[in-house]
Order: structure tokens, then C-alpha cells, then sequence
């Protein structure tokens, strides 16, 4: 792609929870448990650390979108003071608030493998207890890529990710080389040899740094865009989850599996998004 002017370049954090240093069980990333404030730090530190990769690699403003849960986990008051935080729930991009046509490159901050994965830590796709699988216009993929793929529409690559090994191996098969921190070896869905935050967010440092280098060289990935119309098929756990997301306009069903054609990238993302609301009940 062609090289950016470091001057001007903008870049989108999308964080989410899962990925983050030293995490391995649902209670630490889950509001309300007793292990969830000792996280809600680290993943802030996590942020942190990318921050700062970034911006003393030469990137002029930062944009945080907070995509755990309700939005509502990064301690602001512990951020990076160079940086604005998108928080709560629901924003008009959900994981990705903040994308537009503005951004020059995406992070990814404690992401996770998509659903089904083997070996990798607490692996979901959107929603532990309603998706099953979704295929963007048939590519199985996970919540990476629909976000690459929402950032694509703006002409937006995603340069970096964190998250265990196989977590950061499903995004470089879909996306290329992009640069990755890998903070945990996953060995099964609830259990990882983790490092430590003291060398974990050097390597997010590390990795953040290279891929705003490489941005502003021309050498970082291509955007992840997707052919029109773009289909999102969601298979659901359930069939009565399937029945609630069929009421959706423009969608087809065949058993626990609707699909949702869509014009653009754009109406995809909030059309899977309604799909999964409604199928939550």
C-alpha cells in the first residue's frame, strides 16, 4: 500500500478482554467477579503499552475503542494521557468505534481465537452462549474479522494484534503479516503458560512500534475488503436463537444457520449485530 506521512497518521486501538496478559477463565474477564479488577488493570496496561508503541514510533493521535462487554473496562484514569477513549455501550461501530476513513491503521489488543479453536483461551465468537460459527461471504472466521473487515469498507488495514498463539495465527492467516504480541501460550481453553506484564507489554511496545514504522514505510498489510454484496452467515446454538434472527430483513435460514446479504461492509456489521441481539432473547 502507499506510504503514510507519520505527521498525520491516526491509528485505532480495538481492545478487548480475553487476549489480555495473563488471563485464562471467564471470571477474570467478567464484571462482578472478584478477579475482574485485577484485569480491568492489566488490560488497561495492555493499551497502554501499545499507546506507546505507536506513538513514539511516529503516530500523531490514538483513538481507544473499548470492545469488552459493555464497553466499560479500560480505567481511564490510568490511560495513556495521548490517547481518547470510546467506552459503553451500544456505539454506533461496537468494537470498533472510532473507524472511519480518517484512520491510517488498526490495532488489535487481547484478542482471542474464534469459536471452536483448539488451544486457545476462552475462544468465542461475539457471543459464548449464542454464535457457534460465522462465515463472512464463506470464510469462517471470528470477531477479527469482522472488524478487519469493517475497517476494510473504510480503506483501513489492520497492523498489529495481541492475544495467545493460535488467537494471533488466525489473524496473520486471514490479514497477512501483521505484527503480533504473543502473551500466552494457550494449551487448552482455560489454561496457558503466561508471561509476565513486565515482558508482555514490552512486546506490545516492540510490535506496536513495528507496524507504525512499517505503515508509514508502505510496507504494512493490504485492508481486508470484502467483495459486494457481502453475506455474514451466523450458525447459532440453538434453533429457537435461529428463529429470533430470522425475523431480520433480507436474511435466509437453513436449520440453525441464517445468513444476511448485504449491500456493504457497513449494513453486514450492524446487520450480524442485530442478528445476535435478537437471538439473544
Amino acid at each position: 500500500m502507499d506510504g503514510k506521512t507519520i505527521a498525520s497518521m491516526k491509528i485505532l486501538i480495538a481492545a478487548d478482554m480475553e487476549g489480555i496478559t495473563g488471563v485464562t477463565t471467564w471470571e477474570q474477564v467478567t464484571p462482578g467477579h472478584a478477579e475482574y479488577a485485577r484485569f480491568r488493570r492489566l488490560m488497561t496496561q495492555d493499551v497502554n503499552a501499545a499507546i506507546r508503541g505507536a506513538m513514539e514510533a511516529g503516530a500523531d493521535e490514538v483513538i481507544v475503542a473499548d470492545g469488552h462487554w459493555d464497553g466499560s473496562n479500560v480505567l481511564i484514569e490510568e490511560l495513556d494521557p495521548r490517547a481518547r477513549l470510546n467506552s459503553g455501550s451500544p456505539s454506533p461501530f461496537s468494537m470498533m468505534q472510532g473507524i472511519d476513513e480518517s484512520m491510517d491503521g488498526v490495532m488489535f489488543i487481547g484478542y482471542h481465537a474464534r469459536n471452536g479453536s483448539a488451544n486457545a483461551i476462552l475462544d468465542h465468537t461475539w457471543s459464548s452462549k449464542t454464535v457457534a460459527n460465522v462465515w463472512l461471504n464463506d470464510i469462517l472466521t471470528g470477531e477479527y474479522g469482522l472488524n478487519a473487515a469493517l475497517a476494510g469498507h473504510f480503506g483501513v488495514p489492520v497492523i498489529m494484534a495481541s492475544g495467545d498463539q493460535t488467537a494471533c495465527a488466525q489473524i496473520v492467516e486471514l490479514l497477512g503479516n501483521v505484527e503480533t504480541a504473543v502473551v500466552k501460550q494457550a494449551t487448552g481453553r482455560f489454561a496457558a503458560e503466561c508471561l509476565p506484564p513486565s515482558m508482555t507489554q514490552e512486546m506490545i511496545f516492540e510490535a506496536a512500534s513495528r507496524a507504525v514504522e512499517r505503515l508509514a514505510e508502505g510496507d504494512a498489510p493490504d485492508p481486508f475488503v470484502l467483495d459486494t454484496p457481502v453475506h455474514v452467515t451466523v450458525e447459532f446454538s440453538a434453533s429457537d436463537m435461529a428463529d429470533r434472527a430470522s425475523r431480520i430483513p433480507f436474511t435466509g435460514r437453513e436449520g440453525r444457520r441464517v445468513t444476511l446479504a448485504a449491500g456493504e461492509m457497513v449494513s453486514a456489521y450492524n446487520g450480524f449485530r442485530a442478528m445476535v441481539m435478537l437471538a439473544m432473547g
